[in-house]
């Protein structure tokens, strides 16, 4: 018996790193996860890498209509949520002294809004 069994979890940005790596533990732990990601090749690669009791749903968390998709599908095929973990992000990499005020609010507005929209 698994500490997940029965719930439903949904993990955006879960096609790489520290989300797909929580993706194949919840489902190792009983639970059924949604996960989702822009690249839908990435997004394939990691649905077929958990192998079972995982949905792969295509889309942008900065994109709304993406988002309802994503909460429309868990709601027709499970009902409701359990678990939600808002992982996906970007980030362009610059030394410390290299960020520029736009750079920062390009990527705290996207990261910061995309998390926002998720859990709302």
């Amino acid at each position: 018996m698994g500490k997940l069994d029965g719930k439903v979890a949904v993990i955006t940005g879960a096609t790489s790193g520290l989300a797909l790596a929580g993706a194949k533990l919840f489902v190792d732990e009983g639970a059924h996860v949604f996960i989702s990601g822009r690249r839908k090749d990435a997004l394939d690669e990691a649905v077929e890498l958990i192998g079972r009791n995982v949905t792969g749903v295509p889309g942008d968390s900065a994109d709304l209509d993406d988002l309802d998709r994503l909460f429309d599908t868990v709601k027709q095929e499970k009902g409701s949520i359990d678990v939600l973990w808002a992982s996906a992000g970007t980030g362009e990499q610059a030394r410390l002294g290299q960020i520029t005020e736009e750079h920062f609010e390009a990527t705290f507005g996207l990261n910061a809004r995309d998390t926002l929209f998720t859990v709302q």
